[in-house]
């Protein structure tokens, strides 16, 4: 096997070769990756006159950095209640789409029960299901409901597409755990909550991070929903808020807008960076014990 590993990378034996076929499409995908990251960056730390004057400044370079951008973003608008409401309406509603995700997949998947296979599919045909077609009904259920402007219209309403595709990604990965594992436990006593909680949840790891990534990401960035449901400012997420509150009429303030989008993205480059493995690992099915 390690003769066979050694001779399907002879081509890398030269530094020539390593770097033709190796770093350079490796680099090129970074630049191309990190470029809006960069430009981001560059946005929010030059001064107004820099943004805007392309005949004396290069568009790609700061010449006097500033953080003024930054300064106004935190003082002049409420970007730290939007972050807050952003990180309390992600949290809550990837726990409750990850709890139902779970009860709806291993339901599925491991009772073996009729009709199982259409259910599953049917769910998953339920995340197609665009969400501009979702929103009309959800806003009249609601304001029935007295949930109007406030972060639990957001946290109840996220499930609605975060739930089937979770559940889809999770029913192929307890595909992937043998039954033997549970029908021993069965043998010897165990309920299904404790089969459930001690041998299926922690060899579903993987599974379970990528479908909370996939949950908190989208949660993040979601926008028709917030900006449907909630009015007031200090009820917003940071996609509503930087959109509605640094955008006056045909007057966009790039460098603030810029400032928001960079600190929002933050927590979710965070995430995938502490469980890119664990995100990697559940994509290709694996198991880890």
């Amino acid at each position: 096997m390690a003769r066979r590993a050694a001779e399907g990378t002879d081509y890398l034996d030269t530094t020539a070769r390593r770097a033709l076929t190796l770093y350079l499409p490796l680099g090129a995908i970074m630049i191309f990756l990190l470029f809006p990251f960069y430009w981001m960056a560059t946005t929010a730390l030059k001064p107004d006159a820099e943004l805007y004057d392309y005949k004396r400044f290069n568009p790609l370079w700061i010449v006097h950095p500033t953080l003024e951008h930054f300064r106004s973003l935190f003082t002049d608008t409420d970007f730290p209640t939007w972050w807050t409401n952003t990180m309390l309406v992600t949290v809550g509603s990837t726990f409750i789409s990850l709890a139902l995700s779970v009860a709806a997949a291993y339901a599925v998947e491991r009772l073996r029960f009729r009709g199982s296979s259409y259910l599953g599919l049917s769910i998953f045909l339920a995340y197609l299901v665009p969400p501009s077609i979702l929103f009309i009904p959800l806003a009249t259920i609601v304001f029935q409901f007295g949930l109007f402007d406030s972060d639990w219209a957001l946290v109840l309403t996220y499930p609605t597409f975060l739930v089937p595709f979770c559940t889809w990604l999770l029913m192929g990965y307890f595909r992937t755990i043998p039954y033997e594992l549970e029908e021993c436990a069965l043998i010897d006593g165990a309920s299904r909550l404790q089969i459930v909680w001690r041998i299926t949840l922690p060899l579903a790891v993987p599974g379970l991070i990528s479908a909370g990534i996939f949950a908190f990401t989208l949660s993040w960035n979601e926008f028709i929903y917030a900006l449907t449901f909630i009015s007031s400012s200090e009820n917003k997420t940071v996609p509503v808020g930087a959109i509605t509150e640094l955008v006056n009429g045909d007057v966009y303030h790039w460098g603030g807008l810029m400032a928001a989008a960079l600190l929002g993205s933050i927590p979710v480059v965070v995430l995938y960076s502490f469980f890119v493995e664990y995100y990697v690992s559940s994509l290709t099915g694996a198991v880890k014990e």
